[in-house]
């Protein structure tokens, strides 16, 4: 649990407790506090999972890279409850509501007393009814997984990274051709594996698309590696103490090491049915959210059903949290909510998609304009009924949606030439579209910001983009409307915008860009991350600042770079990935995904000898073990006899290999060698962010070279195309060729010269597939290929500066740098155990309880 350290209590202060820390929770706080709502209520928080909230509709992107980087997803991380004066139990579940004593009741024992009580509690996964998909009442078959949960997305990448036969005849099944299965089906083809989605109508994404529109949505997931099986109805889940394949209705199989169900949702009403809530569909509320026999109970979000509807998607969600609000301070008694209308825009694997109301005409004089190319894989349709947009459906190409938000939000009189609702005929600039566009429509459907809420807060004075996004949060879901933000936010300053100087400094506490504060840390030869802000600052220290700047400081002074440790995240104190339950990854190098029967050996000895609870092969063709404590890690590190593979920073990482021509009758280049030498030459790197590599043998491309921050592939005759600024995570990419190099030596070179000038040129966690066009592909061949500024000897004299300062971070196993640098924080101690109540499985069904 965490709670803040509260002050003396206002002697009028309500109790409110909150049973939901999702994105609805935490956003119905966020909108109590904003008006006021702390100073009349003590505000706790009750949440299943033990983290702050997150934004769930990041899961995917967390999903398709390696789940290494979650700080992005937290909208409010722990610490914001304290700073708010919020008690947050995190980690424990309500189990039962006394509504008549207004108490709720945790499963860890505690009773909380409430004044008012909103409940929040959203929905789970579905797991349709069929043969072997649960071990008991309470488990499911080991290898079956829903997709809703951070801890769903991470227990099935550990699963898919440990268990599945990446790229072979098994790999897994996702159950639900919808959002979900598809963006299930993308993060886990991004791991390699062979991914069937199995669907049982006609149609993907059938809640948004028709079927011309599915079957071109069907082409382009295909054209990832992906099989589509439509029409088929799973009945059956095989196993032998884990998943091997799934069972067809007529009869047919597909094998499988994994099978992830994302047939639909369930809203999460057991707590309501229970304490005698009138419960439909979810539980039901009024015009002010509440409960319709209790008026000191709320329900928003998709535990909630309003005028018969039970909203899924996060517009309504904000809509529902703000006159909540309103109601239960006071700020505006009156308020109410009267629906949503349906319209959302988002990217399903890569794929932009926006829909919004009916997909096709349902009366005989509804007008219905269509373009359709499959080909190019776009789609785009109108229903007009009465002369106002009452559908859109735009797959591929997105571009005309804000105006078509706007009409159906708004019922605006639309051109005679319907043709105009899906071309830019004589269609104004973005800005004069900009200007048109009602202040009510929404831009930034991850998180229910409107129009008016960006001009808003450039009339209070933030006239700059990156202000206005961290304001607003505009932009800072999924970042489809980035640009749309940045149109808005341009016209609504009036020319007057300011560009955030800020958001080109290299760290926040120093106002400079990287080659002008490069310059100064060189001019006044400050060493450590201690003098920077000393000379720096005008602030002075800025935890923020304090990893970019020891990254920088490293890379710049090598072996006279002043390490002081608490410039450092645990991750780099103790060389090692630490995880959610305080152990950490130990990830060996294995350069070039080629390993020996010793090394086999030594790595399985000591998953033994320390009792290791997981060993997993990564993506990156290396060997994780997981689950190794802290004090364990320099024992770890000697008994393995192996050098820290860098899988915890921000440094170069790994580089994988096909077997080239050793033994692939297809090779054209030795790709084995070369991805070896070059790993075993800039292992361990400091960099802005991690580096990816991969080296391919001939232009099959199976170790996935073309969308790795720098990837080789041989294309004969000993020469190389050398590609540089891919991405396959959440941002897909396919890197710009740099050069074609004539030999083995050259493609060497010239990937340290690219390093180096990255190293020197990138923003902090800048990945390279956003450095490379930032930069442009020509400008770098210009710089780099043919030397035209003269910097290349300079890039290679300090590359080869960094190389000689490399020390194996493992070798601090021997000599740790501080006395407690691997000693354990806390006693492992037994603690006193606490009666817990019987805690029924949400996937139970539901008790029947009279309505009293």
């Amino acid at each position: 649990m965490v709670a803040s350290q509260l002050g003396p209590e206002p002697a009028l202060r309500r109790e409110l407790v909150v049973i939901g820390n999702g994105m609805a929770g935490a956003r119905v706080v966020e909108e109590i506090l904003a008006r006021d709502g702390g100073e009349q209520f003590r505000i706790t928080v009750f949440g299943d999972e033990p983290y702050g909230n997150y934004n769930r509709i990041m899961l995917s992107q967390v999903l398709a890279e390696d789940g290494s980087d979650l700080e992005e997803i937290f909208l409010n991380p722990l610490g914001w409850y304290a700073e708010n004066g919020i008690i947050l139990r995190a980690g424990v579940r309500v189990v039962r509501i006394d509504r008549f004593a207004h108490v709720v009741f945790g499963d860890d024992g505690s009773i909380v007393r409430y004044d008012k009580l909103i409940i929040a509690t959203g929905s789970r996964t579905f797991f349709p009814p069929m043969d072997g998909m649960w071990v008991d009442n309470h488990r499911l078959t080991p290898g079956v997984f829903g997709f809703r949960t951070l801890d769903d997305t991470t227990a099935m990448l550990r699963y898919a990274q440990g268990r599945c036969s990446a790229g072979g005849d098994r790999g897994a099944v996702v159950i639900g051709g919808g959002l979900l299965g598809l963006e299930a089906a993308y993060g886990l083809r991004q791991h390699g594996l062979a991914v069937h989605v199995v669907q049982s109508g006609p149609v993907l994404m059938n809640q948004q698309l028709d079927d011309e529109a599915g079957a071109i949505l069907r082409r382009l997931v295909e054209r990832l590696g992906i099989t589509v099986h439509t029409g088929a109805r799973t009945t059956a889940i095989r196993s032998n103490g884990a998943v091997t394949g799934v069972g067809f209705a007529d009869g047919s199989t597909i094998d499988c090491d994994m099978v992830v169900v994302t047939a639909g949702i369930r809203p999460n009403v057991g707590l309501g049915v229970a304490c005698g809530l009138t419960v439909q569909r979810a539980i039901v509320t009024d015009d002010q959210m509440r409960t319709v026999e209790d008026f000191d109970v709320y329900a928003l979000g998709e535990c909630a059903q309003h005028r018969g509807e039970v909203y899924g998607l996060v517009a309504p969600l904000w809509e529902q949290a703000k006159v909540l609000a309103d109601h239960i301070t006071g700020a505006d008694p009156r308020a109410a909510y009267h629906g949503s209308r349906n319209a959302t825009k988002l990217k399903v694997a890569g794929v932009e998609v926006a829909a919004m109301g009916i997909k096709r005409p349902e009366r005989a004089d509804d007008e219905f304009v269509r373009i359709c190319e499959p080909r190019r894989g776009i789609y785009k349709s109108v229903v007009v009924r009465d002369d106002k947009l009452v559908g859109a459906t735009l797959l591929g190409d997105t571009g005309k949606v804000a105006f078509l938000t706007q009409a159906f939000d708004r019922a605006l009189p639309l051109p005679e030439e319907r043709v105009e609702l899906l071309l830019d005929l004589a269609a104004p600039d973005n800005k004069q579209g900009a200007a048109e566009m009602d202040e009510g429509v929404q831009v930034c459907n991850c998180n229910g910001v409107r129009k008016g809420d960006l001009v808003g807060c450039v009339r209070a004075g933030t006239t700059s983009v990156a202000g206005v996004m961290a304001t607003t949060r505009a932009g800072k879901g999924c970042g489809a409307c980035k640009e749309l933000v940045r149109d808005i936010v341009e016209w609504a300053a009036g020319g007057d915008i300011v560009q955030d100087a800020s958001a080109r400094w290299y760290v926040p506490a120093i106002p400079l860009e990287k080659p002008e504060l490069i310059a100064e840390i060189r001019r006044r030869g400050l060493r450590s991350v201690s003098a920077v802000f000393a000379e720096l600052a005008p602030n002075g220290e800025d935890a923020a600042s304090k990893m970019p700047l020891a990254s920088l400081l490293s890379m710049l002074w090598g072996r006279e770079y002043l390490d002081e440790r608490d410039a450092r995240y645990i991750n780099d104190r103790v060389h090692a990935n630490i995880q959610r339950d305080g152990t950490f990854s130990v990830i060996p190098r294995i350069s070039g995904g080629v390993t020996t029967a010793s090394q086999l050996r030594r790595i399985a000895d000591v998953a033994d000898r320390y009792a290791i609870p997981m060993i997993k092969i990564t993506g990156g063709q290396r060997i994780d073990l997981l689950g190794v404590r802290k004090q364990d890690l320099p024992r770890v590190w000697a008994d393995l006899d192996m050098p820290s593979g860098y899988a915890y920073g921000k440094t170069f990482r790994t580089v994988k290999t096909c077997v080239g021509t050793d033994f692939c009758r297809f090779g054209l280049g030795d790709s084995t060698r070369l991805g070896i030498d070059i790993e075993e030459r800039y292992k361990g790197l400091e960099s802005p962010a991690k580096l990816k590599l991969a080296v391919a043998g001939c232009p099959r491309n199976c170790p996935e070279a073309l969308v790795k921050d720098v990837g080789l592939v041989a294309v004969g005759e000993g020469q190389w195309d050398l590609y540089v600024g891919g991405a396959a995570g959440a941002s897909v990419r396919k890197g710009d060729v740099l050069a074609r190099v004539a030999s083995h030596a050259e493609a060497l070179r010239l990937t340290g010269v690219f390093l180096q000038f990255y190293r020197e040129n990138a923003r902090w966690l800048e990945r390279t597939y956003d450095f490379v066009p930032r930069i442009g592909i020509d400008e770098l061949k210009a710089i780099l290929v043919d030397d035209r500024d003269g910097v290349v000897a300079g890039l290679a004299a300090r590359m080869q500066e960094s190389l000689d300062a490399h020390r194996d971070p493992w070798l601090e196993g021997r000599d740790p740098v501080t006395s407690g640098q691997f000693a354990d924080a806390l006693p492992l101690i037994p603690l006193p155990l606490v009666p817990r109540p019987q805690v029924p499985s949400p996937y139970a069904p539901l008790p029947q309880v009279p309505v009293r």
